[in-house]
């Protein structure tokens, strides 16, 4: 097998963990077994364990916490990142829409001009910006609206939501497109024995299709069979810390033609993860 010397990083996350059932011989570690904003304890776990490829799929995700948690927010999403890829290992690190300001209403390219608009897409856009200068050979991906029959995201609020609500209030103005993380693992996993000089850069991917936070929410209710009714709001009505993007769908003709991948829709996929689910 080829994942003897691949580190996963953020591994109890929802997409650390889908990556972790796909390499079961990989090394996988959570903020508990390696800190990976201390560069020596990173340099000596890398050393000790012979790791010659990471997939980083460590984060700090709070979005709205970051406003206020700036320090822990840049240490883990843009220091971290530069410490592994100081490692001078192979580095597959994963990135988000939120780098997007989602003023352009097209879909945004890996070469679009990233302006984030909260302090989470900041520290994200820095991390991007370490493993591209540090990192032997950098792969960042992008991805949007991820979410997983595993740990906490909006398909599993909705659905708990959506139980004990009649009524439910979903923002109709913010675009983009759903992940689910199992395609999303599948593909870095195709992607591993590719990293070479002729394969860096800046890759996006998510689920194909188009929708709004409304429209996911609805399909989710739908598909779920439960009857709660969702309203359309605007973001102007549901006030969060942290500003979101109002637009960023992800441009994946780079990944796809580069890997050969066949990305499914995004609701062939939320079928599938609903079914998880229901298991």
């Amino acid at each position: 097998m080829f994942d003897k010397k691949i580190l996963i990083t953020g591994a109890t996350g929802q997409l650390g963990t889908e990556v972790s059932q796909l390499l079961p011989n990989a090394i996988k570690t959570a903020s508990k077994d390696l800190d990976i904003t201390n560069q020596e304890q990173v340099n000596d776990f890398i050393n000790d364990n012979k790791i010659d490829k990471i997939i980083n799929c460590a984060a700090y995700t709070a979005t709205d916490k970051a406003e206020e948690d700036e320090e822990q927010a840049y240490k883990v999403n843009a220091l971290g990142p530069k410490n592994l890829a100081n490692t001078g290992c192979k580095i597959i690190h994963i990135s988000t829409d939120y780098v997007f300001n989602g003023f352009r209403y097209r879909p945004y390219s890996p070469t679009s001009t990233p302006d984030p608009l909260s302090v989470y897409g900041k520290t994200k856009l820095q991390g991007e910006n370490f493993v591209l200068q540090y990192a032997t050979n950098p792969i960042i991906i992008r991805t949007s609206w991820l979410y997983s029959a595993h740990g906490n995201n909006f398909l599993k609020t909705m659905l708990k939501l959506g139980t004990e609500r009649k009524n439910l209030n979903v923002v109709s103005d913010q675009i983009g497109t759903p992940t689910y993380a199992k395609d999303l693992a599948q593909a870095l996993v195709t992607i591993l024995p590719h990293i070479n000089e002729k394969t860096n850069g800046v890759y996006h991917y998510s689920n194909e299709g188009v929708c709004s936070w409304y429209d996911f929410a609805t399909a989710i209710m739908q598909l779920y069979n439960l009857d709660c009714k969702v309203n359309p709001i605007f973001s102007s009505e549901y006030t969060t810390k942290a500003k979101r993007p109002l637009y960023t769908v992800l441009d994946k003709t780079k990944i796809k033609q580069t890997f050969g991948l066949e990305i499914p829709h995004w609701i062939d996929a939320l079928k599938r993860c609903l079914n998880e689910i229901q298991k």
